[in-house]
């Protein structure tokens, strides 16, 4: 028995990343880049329920699935910021090498998920039609798209655990066991949906049935994974209890988190009803080069996540010229992957477009949002990893407001001044490097203010 407990051991030290000490740019990419997988798997559930509809169903299937990712992923970053708070709270405690109380904010997080994840599953199956409506969602679409995301509402808790999970892993270095979940929760919804949509013409409903389904997967490895931890973070269920000192500091952390990221899909829901007055084909065009540009964002939003726990580690051991250095690194190994994944899109996306849609029209506008948003990206790399550092030091309220007016505000101003005397979805997609640029301009004064408050060594 002991020896199998030291192999247990064993793994999971193989699976840590020491981010303490040593050099920061290899394990800055051995972090962020299985992190990055994971997003683009996660984003894989969206991408094959667009797929199957459209290849199976129908244009008006896809535009119903594609009317409802804004509105999606206005719940899951609200989980994903949550989920952050808990990341830089337990990882400060790894830093500081108090493991006890680092186990006490892993019970505290689990329970956090579980009420969250609950609430939101109730509040989105009360406002599904409402928030559909105030989207402007064509009559044709509207009962596919309200019955997609009635029954994907079911599945908020799965996704809230599998989020809030991730994050516990994530603190310690482990960004692989997340990433293994995900990737057999992914190939389950893949064949889920084939099965579902080819075999018992389950349509909109189907691919839905698919997804929760497969999250719940996910969800139950990274649950029997921290059940067998065997380590500082290894998950007792009679220890489940919510503690203030602990829930403060991540709602506090985590909140303004969730902010920032729910103010990109607020913002995305106001386009997409822009984009709904395009017509169909916009729809459609708009939703496949979606599932192209979000992995795209993963990248990036991988090293933002990265310099947080980085951040938050090494601001738990005081040591502040190693967070800077975080920082500066995150932003050059970001730009690197990229522009490597700029350079394949470009390449590639006539044929990526063509997956998801045989209409000439509908390639041709997304390949127009795919020159607008993809290509820009390299500006988001600055709001990402510069409030992504701020996180760490438990700094979050400021740039999450900071982002509500560079990124809300410019897009919504854009939608009601700019597009209605230019009626095109070009106009429309330039709303996004032009509110990249304010929000990046604001939060690098933001930063550079921040950081020279701080100790000049460690």
């Amino acid at each position: 028995m002991d020896h199998v407990q030291r192999i247990k051991r064993h793994e999971h030290k193989k699976r840590q990343i020491d981010m303490l000490h040593g050099p920061l740019w290899n394990k800055l990419i051995i972090f962020a880049l299985p992190l990055a997988l994971t997003g683009v798997l996660q984003q894989l559930f969206n991408a094959a329920d667009v797929a199957v509809l459209g290849q199976f169903v129908g244009t008006h299937a896809m535009a119903a699935v594609g009317n409802n990712t804004p509105v999606i992923s206005l719940f899951v970053t609200l989980f994903l910021g949550l989920s952050l708070g808990a990341n830089v709270v337990i990882a400060r405690y790894l830093g500081a090498r108090c493991p006890e109380q680092a186990g006490e904010a892993v019970h505290t997080t689990f329970m956090l998920a579980l009420l969250v994840g609950i609430l939101l599953m109730i509040l989105g199956e009360a406002t599904a039609g409402i928030i559909l409506s105030h989207l402007g969602v064509p009559d044709v679409v509207m009962p596919a798209a309200e019955l997609y995301l009635r029954i994907y509402m079911l599945g908020l808790p799965f996704i809230s655990f599998y989020n809030f999970q991730s994050a516990i892993f994530r603190s310690r270095g482990d960004t692989r066991t997340p990433l293994v979940a995900l990737a057999v929760a992914s190939g389950l919804n893949i064949v889920l949906n084939l099965l579902f949509t080819g075999l018992f013409s389950g349509g909109v409903a189907g691919v839905a049935i698919a997804t929760v389904l497969s999250y719940g997967v996910g969800a139950a490895i990274l649950f029997v994974a921290l059940l067998h931890s065997d380590d500082v973070l290894e998950l007792h269920l009679h220890d489940l209890c919510l503690k203030r000192v602990y829930l403060a500091p991540v709602l506090r952390i985590g909140l303004p988190a969730g902010l920032q990221g729910m103010v990109f899909c607020i913002s995305n829901i106001i386009i997409q009803s822009a984009i709904n007055s395009l017509g169909a084909d916009a729809m459609a065009a708009s939703a496949a080069a979606f599932t192209i540009e979000i992995n795209v964002y993963c990248i990036i939003n991988s090293f933002g996540q990265a310099a947080t726990t980085f951040v938050s580690q090494n601001y738990g051991a005081r040591n502040i010229r190693r967070c800077r250095s975080v920082m500066w690194w995150c932003l050059g190994l970001n730009a690197f992957f990229m522009g490597l994944m700029a350079l394949f899109i470009y390449w590639k996306a006539i044929p990526m477009l063509g997956f998801f849609s045989s209409d000439p029209l509908v390639i041709e506008l997304g390949n127009t949002r795919i020159i607008y948003v993809v290509y820009t990206q390299f500006i988001n790399i600055l709001i990402e990893i510069l409030s992504g550092a701020m996180r760490g030091y438990g700094f979050s309220l400021p740039p999450a407001v900071l982002t509500l007016i560079g990124i809300c505000g410019v897009r919504i101003a854009w939608v009601y001044a700019v597009f209605p005397s230019s009626h095109t979805f070009a106009t429309l997609m330039a709303s996004y490097p032009i509110s990249w640029i304010v929000t990046a301009v604001l939060l690098g004064l933001l930063y550079y203010r921040y950081v020279h408050r701080l100790p000049h060594t460690s």
